[in-house]
């Protein structure tokens, strides 16, 4: 890129806009499968500067640059989604150097800068010459289940040669994909009276017996495996012997075949618990895939491109690490990317997520040299 010095000169004097974009994105509720009105909101931003962004099915908002006929298109993506379910959008307020907000990292502030960045190449009217696609997608998070990131893969097919999320910050790169199965498991007894029915089984009791048998498993060692129990309910009152409870169990690991092992097991439990005459129906909630096939020559490429931009920054190398994000769909076609951000913060997760002020200009400068890396 020839003129990356101007470009990096325009991230220093954005800075008050970007902060304004990131307050105004939280703001807007978008909960997984809830995202109309903040897609809605970043097409009519496009609209407002001369470029015409569409939104999918899914409510990935998509900004072409340079797509027709081209059959090794980039993915810049960020994703648009929150955890959590709130209907009103949250207050984005600065203090003591930091902005915070549920959602203000994870991931307001990569869609602003990728707004703000997608705003300077139109302005400048940049080329990519093997084009690309400029994605703000839905459903990363939770039981959201990739679904963006699965329909635009799914919609544009081959076409895809490298595919990046900006999702979480700039000093480690996501590499690997972690793969996951989320359950709800509902479990039926006869329950009753806790007095004139005592000694009928208790579907909490019985529920807590089986959560204590998964928890006994212990992990494969092949990669990083883990499970977790993370909601119950259940039960009438506290003198009624529960009749159902559903609790929520997902496994994940970045290995394949440690995957297949926990699910082996999760099955095993529930077939014995079953044979016990307990009535109990499964769900599957969500699967996200693990690693497929990908060249790991290309996987160097990426890594070595996207560390040395990093580098060039921050003067220190990123670390790489498994994951769960957007990039866990590319990986599963066989396409390279990774998965890196714009900012430092705190909290991801958590209604006390909060993100440094002082990294915004040199997480922008990192994302918009990256990205301009592929335009003329």
């Amino acid at each position: 890129m020839k003129n990356l010095e101007h470009a990096l000169t325009y991230v220093e004097n954005s800075q008050t806009e970007l902060i304004q974009l990131i307050k105004d994105l939280c703001a807007i509720p978008s909960f997984s499968h809830c995202e109309k009105k903040k897609a809605e909101y970043i097409r009519d931003w496009f609209s407002k500067i001369g470029a015409e962004a569409l939104i999918d099915e899914k409510f990935n908002v998509i900004l072409p640059v340079n797509t027709e006929g081209k059959d090794q298109l980039t993915v810049f993506m960020a994703h648009i989604d929150t955890v959590f379910p709130d209907e009103t959008g949250f207050e984005c307020v600065e203090k003591d150097g930091w902005l915070c907000a549920p959602g203000v990292g994870d991931d307001t502030t990569n869609v602003a800068e990728l707004m703000l960045i997608a705003k300077y190449i139109i302005e400048h009217q940049l080329e990519c010459p093997k084009g690309c696609l400029i994605v703000f997608n839905s459903c990363e998070e939770g039981l959201g289940n990739l679904e963006g990131s699965r329909y635009l893969m799914n919609s544009y097919a081959d076409r895809i040669k490298e595919f990046y999320s900006f999702d979480g910050g700039y000093k480690a790169l996501v590499t690997k994909a972690v793969g996951s199965t989320r359950y709800e498991v509902t479990l039926k007894t006869e329950g009753g009276h806790s007095y004139g029915a005592f000694g009928n089984r208790n579907a909490i009791a019985v529920a807590s017996s089986l959560i204590s048998s998964l928890y006994d498993y212990k992990v494969p060692a092949r990669g990083k495996s883990t499970y977790n129990v993370g909601m119950i309910q259940g039960g009438t009152s506290v003198n009624t012997i529960a009749q159902e409870v559903k609790f929520l169990f997902e496994y994940r690991s970045d290995d394949r075949t440690d995957l297949d092992e926990m699910k082996q097991f999760f099955d095993a439990m529930i077939s014995a618990y079953r044979k016990m005459g307990v009535e109990i129906d499964v769900q599957v909630l969500g699967e996200r895939p693990c690693m497929g096939n990908v060249d790991p020559n290309e996987m160097k490429q990426v890594i070595d491109h996207v560390s040395s931009v990093i580098e060039a920054h921050t003067k220190k190398v990123p670390a790489l690490r498994s994951g769960s994000t957007d990039c866990n769909i590319c990986f599963a076609y066989g396409v390279a990317g990774c998965c890196f951000g714009g900012y430092e913060g705190i909290g991801a997760h958590t209604r006390e997520e909060k993100v440094d002020i002082s990294s915004l200009e040199t997480g922008m400068k990192i994302v918009m040299h990256f990205i301009l890396d592929y335009f003329n």
